[in-house]
């Protein structure tokens, strides 16, 4: 099977499975924690500024989360959730 031919056949799947007909396809969910931003960044004992650089956001993002304005999604939400069970995961990672 060819590339295209393979790409194909896994886009017209995912139309059938978004169609809601039966395509044999297996549905995992991950279910991702919500977090307390302010706990978690006061956990690892750096101030709002490290913490969101050693994060790779805006501390003004950073801010809104603490804050209750906005919520981490995505790959912001599991690595929040990852720094809650093991807060000194960042620096052990990124010496």
């Amino acid at each position: 099977m060819s590339a295209y031919d393979s790409i194909r056949q896994g886009l017209d799947e995912a139309l059938a499975f978004a169609e809601g007909k039966e395509t044999g396809a297996r549905v995992r969910q991950v279910e991702v924690p919500t977090v307390d931003v302010a706990a978690i960044r006061a956990s690892t004992g750096l101030s709002q500024g490290a913490f969101a650089r050693s994060i790779g956001v805006a501390k003004g993002t950073l801010l809104n989360w603490e804050h209750g304005r906005r919520r981490p999604t995505g790959p912001a939400q599991v690595l929040l959730a990852m720094i809650a069970k093991k807060p000194s995961l960042v620096s052990e990672l990124l010496r």
